[in-house]
């Protein structure tokens, strides 16, 4: 079955719709509501705890993504609904932390509700809602207006387009706190030890299999073909020779491929070859701080498999191998 034209019209105007909320909230940022994305971000800099985030529905979704993005980015932060917190919950929430209350409309009395507790309680508050002037608002210490936005849904009923602008917002948010806290790659990998994003953060001298010095020989670009595969060993190796100049630096890598190649050309004189003859010179090579993920880029660009890593004079230091990558499990075969 297959799309009609009325299917595709109308698939677009969601994503249209969606479009045009995140447009109009890029726009705000640099007109009046400039000062209260200030001061939002201010308190979730100067916040010394944890920042607890509330919404009903699908806000409350959405807070889960929010609160799960400020962790990942270094800032703890847990989410607490807004009826179980007048039921107990309230024991959560301490002082020093900060809360981020979510409701499109400003006017959920749950969410409202709680705003004035932890008012009550002294505990800072962001609200974001769709207008300055709602009851959510005016209970906050600080408050990102959404603006009077469109859902994408036919009846304006669905969230959808603010559920869109929320997390927009959240994500802007947490960005802009890493980014004044100087979070890095460093600190990432940290909050991130598993999975692709935090094996792609490894460094590739965590990773290597062949090691010069160790199961990986560096051999002179004197040598002919056949007298480097005898000094390269019969075991298990590499799938490429290093080839290296009279100063040690790396000057080519002659792969179980060019070899291949070579045999089916020349056939048993292939072997008698000088290895400059076959070898690529001046191969893409990684330095000794790359990480993973340039590994994993460098595969996919240049369609290579095999990768040498070079230390800052450009001496050999080991070769990372595709077959390393799929085991890390950030490419596949």
């Amino acid at each position: 079955m297959t799309l009609d034209a009325g299917e595709l019209a109308f698939l677009g105007a969601v994503i249209a719709a969606e479009a045009n909320a995140l447009e109009s909230l890029r726009a705000s940022i640099e007109g009046e509501s400039s000062p209260h994305w200030c001061a939002a971000l201010d308190l979730l800099n100067e916040c010394r705890g944890h920042v607890v985030v509330s919404g009903m529905g699908k806000s409350g979704l959405v807070g889960q993504k929010i609160s799960a993005t400020l962790a990942s980015l270094g800032q703890p932060s847990h989410v607490i609904h807004p009826a179980d917190a007048v039921h107990g919950d309230l024991g959560r929430i301490r002082r020093g932390d900060v809360a981020i209350l979510l409701s499109f409309s400003g006017e959920t009395s749950e969410v409202v509700d709680l705003a004035l507790i932890l008012k009550a309680d002294g505990i800072h508050r962001i609200g974001i809602s769709s207008s300055g002037n709602s009851s959510l608002a005016r209970a906050c210490d600080a408050h990102i207006p959404l603006g009077n936005l469109v859902e994408a849904c036919p009846h304006n009923l669905a969230p959808t387009a603010s559920t869109t602008a929320m997390m927009a917002v959240g994500d802007a948010l947490a960005l802009a706190l890493s980014r004044r806290r100087n979070f890095a790659a460093d600190d990432f990998h940290k909050h991130h030890p598993g999975g692709m994003l935090g094996a792609g953060l490894r460094p590739v001298t965590e990773v290597l299999r062949f090691r010069v010095g160790d199961n990986l020989p560096c051999l002179s670009e004197s040598l002919s073909v056949q007298e480097a595969l005898s000094q390269a060993g019969s075991g298990r190796r590499a799938g490429a020779i290093m080839v290296v100049n009279e100063s040690g630096k790396l000057s080519g890598i002659m792969t179980d491929g060019d070899l291949r190649r070579l045999l089916n050309e020349r056939g048993a004189n292939a072997l008698t070859a000088p290895i400059t003859q076959v070898m690529s010179r001046s191969p893409r090579a990684l330095s000794s701080d790359a990480l993973v993920r340039d590994a994993v880029r460098m595969v996919r660009e240049r369609r290579i498999d095999e990768i040498p890593v070079v230390d800052d004079a450009g001496r050999p230091i080991g070769l990372i191998d595709v077959q390393d990558l799929i085991s890390l499990r950030v490419i596949s075969e």
